[in-house]
């Protein structure tokens, strides 16, 4: 019954998995079209290529974003197959628990859910700079604008654009500065200027043509400088620190260094409502399943279509709270009053109950 109940799941799960994911993909596709057919001179074959590379690659983000949806989805079809058939009853009449009979699903729910863990923290931080790039950005011919984006000694980095093919940072200014005696209050110490600034793989520093290096002082007069070291920041995690949603590409372990480097109130508050969100997110998406099972094992294949439709109504409440909840994190006027991470623990404290109550009050 065990491999009998899992199978039908798992037959639910790739199809739900292909219809969300490939709904996603197609909607996309259609809104971005434009952007992917500017490129025209390339040829159709590097277009078509780049399509496919740029949604294989996205398609971890989009599983991360629907995760939980598609388990659901998978539950209801598998057991609505079931009800279909007629099965639940001669599985319920011959006196098995209807907790026995969700086991193997919740089982195989856990196993997906360390697969999201595995996906967030592995898959898609190794993919990061690839995952950056924007729709029209061709492998290899990719450049971004840099804002001020900081060095692992806390200097702040601005260019013109930064050309991932070539790693070359074109026209930068760098403003070195060290940490003062106050928390999240920093000195600056210098400036440096170049034409270009090229990363050297053999000595870690980046190149710099014309480079220019002036103090804070007034007697201080401008030197020639070589090279310059940026310590924890590669070619490969620039265009990510480009992106305005950096967070999301990153492992909790990064999260975690980003958040200690973090001086605004603001961006420490979003990085750590990220961190709890990783830990909250599984819990949510084995919450919305636990939700949906008790009222999707039903006797009467006649009140299956209402049940299914119930079901993915309160999965629906509990991921819209959700995505209120990350706005609502990093809101200037809340997080001086409520602590970010308490609005990644609420789906979870509003939800992981009622999942208990109705999983204890399932008719067996």
């Amino acid at each position: 019954m065990d491999r009998y109940i899992a199978k039908n799941f798992l037959v639910g799960y790739a199809i739900a998995f292909g219809v969300l994911i490939g709904l996603r993909i197609i909607v996309d596709l259609f809104v971005n079209l434009d952007e992917f057919t500017e490129r025209t001179d390339l040829g159709a074959w590097a277009v078509l290529k780049h399509v496919m590379t740029f949604y294989a690659l996205n398609a971890t983000v989009y599983f991360r974003d629907l995760a939980g949806m598609i388990t659901v989805v998978a539950a209801a079809f598998s057991l609505g197959k079931m009800v279909r058939d007629n099965e639940l009853v001669a599985i319920m009449a011959s006196g098995i628990s209807a907790r026995r009979i969700v086991g193997p699903i919740l089982g195989l729910a856990i196993f997906f859910a360390g697969l999201w863990v595995a996906d967030q923290e592995l898959l898609i931080p190794m993919f990061r700079g690839k995952l950056a790039r924007g729709h029209g950005d061709v492998p290899g011919e990719e450049s971004f604008k840099v804002r001020f984006i900081k060095d692992g000694n806390g200097s702040l980095i601005f260019a013109r654009r930064f050309y991932v093919k070539t790693s070359i940072f074109d026209n930068p200014t760098i403003i070195t500065r060290r940490p003062t005696k106050r928390p999240g209050i920093w000195e600056m110490t210098g400036r440096i200027t170049a034409d270009q600034a090229c990363f050297n793989e053999e000595t870690g520093a980046w190149d710099l043509v014309n480079g220019m290096i002036c103090g804070t002082e007034v007697q201080d007069k401008p030197r020639p400088l070589n090279a310059y070291v940026m310590p924890k920041l590669l070619p490969k995690d620039i265009p990510v620190m480009c992106e305005s949603e950096i967070t999301s590409l990153f492992s909790y372990q990064q999260l975690s260094t980003l958040a200690a480097q973090k001086a605004n109130f603001r961006d420490t508050a979003a990085l750590c409502s990220q961190r709890h969100f990783r830990i909250t997110e599984p819990i949510i998406n084995l919450t919305m399943l636990m939700i949906s099972l008790p009222i999707l094992i039903r006797r009467d294949p006649n009140t299956m279509k209402s049940a299914i439709l119930f079901s993915f109504t309160l999965t629906a409440v509990c991921f819209i709270m959700t995505f209120v909840c990350k706005l609502m994190a990093t809101e200037a006027i809340l997080v001086g009053k409520v602590r970010p991470e308490l609005w990644a623990w609420l789906p979870v404290f509003v939800f992981l109950p009622i999942a208990f109550i109705e999983l204890d009050a399932m008719q067996t």
